[in-house]
């Protein structure tokens, strides 16, 4: 049997000693000694045992602490997307497809930190100091005052940032990265756990702010354990198709601000440049007259997004029709599907559907229902709905309309693109008047009739 060692403290001082006495050498007090109780109980080689800790400060509630200071990048869309700026001692998780621009916006975002006069250094696992100046002279950052390094030794840059006290670390990336005390490969599940807990830690301990990038898998999400994104503040996704040139940052985990938050970039030959105005943008290149397409009032985090939902419906060869989707979720365009045929008597049986959102835009809420169901009727019938109607609602299983979030958004913002019409379900409640003409209803054989009029299958 393992020895069971005992161990006793001063009740008033706390010194330890091996065993009873009855007065404290260290304070002198009485009958203060007592034997301690084990903090936890369990096998002698995984408990905690008797051994004590030092005592963790406690505060209240509504503690006189201030809110923690952001530093804004001048960047408009990258601080929306962060909250309103960097917050100090945080730590960010950066994943992406491959050549997306994750590093191209990360070198942006660090030399628009280091003009504002912070202390920034930038360290590559993936690309030598000479790639990534060659970066920046292409990008105009070359006199950004900024510093590099090409290193992957995970106690070589700890040692290093423990002597520079940057203000903001950039780790790119952190499957690259490896510590001596790990006995597996770079990339592994273990080497990423353990890196991404060091440089977390040293976040907290520094006061700097760490941006890690993260490879992603071939489903999109960030490769290695999920307690990566657990251990991090900020979890952040660049998005977009390669063969377009608009990019959304979206914070998916945020403890310093709103989750769901979008930032919109175009990318361009001098590097990403952000796009004030993405409702104008996505929708600059709409043909008024197309079939099939409709116009989407959406809310993305914060901020009212207009976009086009663009169907389309073709006689299929095959025994099983095709359902390709392409920026929203194939199951709920298979729920919108069931539903038009079950309550409406419209199918799509030997037919192959098709649904994209324009301009690489990926679109998550339900309130898309009713614009795509639209888009699917008019596509299949060849009925164009009028260019200057915006539409939004969601669609429960039984056909009726329900109501959405931020109604007077959506509307402000497609008035402010110069759109008459808004069609909504009858429930939704408007806090003012607006200039467009909302027309309600009730469910959605009730706006199929009177907007396409009666159909026949």
């Amino acid at each position: 049997m393992a020895k069971i060692s005992t161990s006793f403290s001063c009740n008033e001082c706390g010194a330890s000693y091996a065993k009873w006495a009855g007065k404290c050498d260290a304070c002198g007090a009485w009958n203060s000694i007592t034997e301690d109780v084990p903090l936890s109980t369990g096998p002698a080689k995984v408990a905690l045992g008797a051994r004590r800790g030092a005592s963790v400060r406690l505060t209240d509630l509504a503690g006189s602490e201030p809110t923690p200071p952001r530093v804004q990048s001048g960047n408009g869309e990258l601080d929306r997307v962060l909250g309103g700026g960097l917050v100090r001692a945080s730590a960010i998780l950066l994943g992406g497809d491959p050549g997306i621009g994750k590093s191209t916006l990360l070198l942006q975002a660090a030399a628009a930190f280091a003009k504002a006069g912070q202390k920034c250094i930038y360290i590559s696992g993936e690309e030598a100091t000479a790639q990534i100046r060659m970066r920046a002279a292409r990008l105009g950052l070359a006199d950004a005052p900024m510093q590099l390094a090409a290193d992957t030794n995970l106690r070589n840059i700890l040692t290093t940032l423990d002597a520079e006290k940057p203000n903001l670390v950039i780790i790119d990336s952190i499957q690259t990265m490896w510590a001596d005390n790990v006995d597996s490969a770079p990339g592994s599940v273990s080497q990423v756990r353990a890196a991404c807990h060091e440089l977390v830690a040293y976040a907290k301990r520094s006061g700097a702010s760490v941006v890690l990038v993260g490879h992603v898998t071939k489903d999109g999400q960030i490769a290695g354990p999920r307690v990566v994104e657990h251990m991090v503040d900020t979890v952040l996704y660049f998005e977009g198709e390669r063969d377009h040139q608009f990019r959304i940052l979206r914070a998916v985990k945020n403890r310093f601000g709103p989750a769901d938050e979008i930032g919109v970039f175009e990318m361009t030959g001098a590097g990403l440049a952000e796009v004030a105005n993405p409702s104008a943008l996505f929708l600059s290149a709409r043909d008024a007259q197309a079939t099939g397409a409709v116009v989407f009032a959406g809310i993305e985090g914060s901020r009212p997004l207009l976009c086009e939902m663009q169907a389309l419906v073709a006689a299929s060869p095959l025994a099983t029709p095709r359902r390709s989707v392409v920026g929203w979720d194939a199951g709920r365009l298979a729920m919108i599907l069931a539903v038009l045929d079950a309550r409406c008597g419209i199918g799509f049986g030997g037919m192959d559907v098709y649904l994209n959102v324009a301009g690489g835009l990926r679109i998550s809420e339900p309130a898309a229902d009713l614009a795509v169901a639209a888009a699917l009727i008019s596509a299949r019938q060849d009925h164009a709905i009028a260019p200057d109607t915006v539409i939004f609602g969601e669609i429960s299983l039984s056909g009726a309309l329900r109501p959405v979030s931020q109604p007077d958004s959506r509307l402000k913002e497609a008035e402010k693109l110069g759109f008459m019409t808004a069609i909504t379900p009858s429930r939704v409640k408007l806090a003012a008047e607006s200039g467009i003409t909302v027309q309600k209803f009730d469910d959605l054989a009730g706006f199929i009739d009177q907007v396409f009029g009666v159909i026949e299958t």
